[in-house]
């Protein structure tokens, strides 16, 4: 749209990682299971975070990577997030304005501290998450920026975020905002176990206030309680405008209505690293949507961004988006 200020505002888990090599020991010696995934609380997170070595910092979080995404392939991209006014809070908003995307949200000045992933790499390239949630989930429909929103041609929602239910009504608020300003809004489920804890509140979500769901298989059946995935394609159909459903190497089906559009997945010479394909896949498909084209040519952005990703380790991509989905477009 050309009155746009941002083709995506995302809203979600504002967290800062710390990515840090260690040996196999360290990782025996603190009880951590390798390749595994552990939240904890500030003083567990901040004792390790002493313990370890040289580390690089930088913004993290599910949306924060879609939002990375976006602005690789020249998308305008605005983002919605709590930290705290503390060190890692000036790392998160340093590192996701350098890569072009707006993020204007207050820092909060009694709330827990800032949100951190301590990614434990060791010698074998296995990578030991260890999560502190803090700010991030302090998020309310206080903090929801109905300008910015209203600016913005999709607000994409984080649903890890949508634990708590501030948040839960901070979803409502930004949904709202955007219908209310003629906008799109679109959600991605994010994980099977968090869509088991809110399976009601999810359902009513997506029927009464998104337009545009993202959602890999395992989700969506956890979403509709179905054995299969067919099913589970039947059964969103018609509660939103366009559903995106990913299937790993089985490529993705976007839907609208009654058009179905099966993309084959990307070929990728190795999968190294599967973090994050989800995360890049809503980012290259935003932003083919965004910018006009139509579902299917979306859809392959999305394969691709996913596709780069999952060729080497992290979240974010690598190579250069923009060429990867210049050569769809000029096809």
């Amino acid at each position: 749209m050309a009155d746009a200020r941002y083709d995506v505002l995302g809203i979600g888990n504002a967290l800062v990682d710390v990515l840090v090599s260690v040996e196999d020991a360290f990782l025996s010696a603190e009880s951590l299971p390798k390749g595994g995934m552990m939240l904890v609380e500030a003083d567990q997170s901040d004792a390790l975070y002493a313990k370890l070595g040289p580390a690089t910092e930088r913004s993290g979080g599910s949306c924060g990577n879609t939002m990375a995404g976006l602005a690789a392939l020249g998308g305008r991209g605005a983002y919605i997030g709590k930290v705290r006014d503390d060190a890692f809070g000036k790392v998160f908003r340093h590192d996701l304005t350098t890569l072009g995307v707006a993020f204007e949200t207050e820092p909060a000045t009694d709330a827990a501290p800032t949100g951190k992933c301590l990614v434990l790499v060791s010698p074998d390239a296995q990578r030991t998450m260890v999560t502190y949630l803090g700010a991030a989930t302090e998020l309310t429909a206080a903090d929801i920026d109905r300008a910015a929103i209203g600016a913005a041609q999709v607000t994409y929602l984080e649903g890890y975020l949508f634990d708590r239910d501030e948040a839960k009504r901070a979803f409502i608020a930004a949904a709202d905002a955007a219908h209310s300003a003629g906008r799109e809004v679109s959600l991605t489920l994010s994980d099977g176990f968090c869509v088991d804890r809110h399976r009601d509140a999810f359902l009513s979500l997506v029927e009464d206030h998104v337009d545009i769901l993202f959602a890999n298989e395992s989700e969506i059946t956890s979403l509709y309680q179905v054995d299969g995935f067919d099913a589970a394609l039947q059964k969103v159909r018609g509660h939103c405008q366009v559903a995106c459903l990913t299937r790993s190497e089985k490529g993705s089906v976007v839907l609208s209505g009654e058009e179905v559009h099966v993309i084959d997945a990307e070929p990728v010479a190795r999968v190294v690293d599967t973090t994050g394909a989800g995360d890049q896949y809503a980012a290259g498909f935003l932003y083919g949507y965004t910018q006009g084209l139509d579902l299917a040519t979306a859809g392959r952005i999305g394969s691709i961004a996913a596709a780069e990703v999952v060729s080497h380790y992290g979240a974010r991509p690598d190579a250069d988006l923009k060429a990867l989905a210049a050569k769809v477009l000029a096809a």
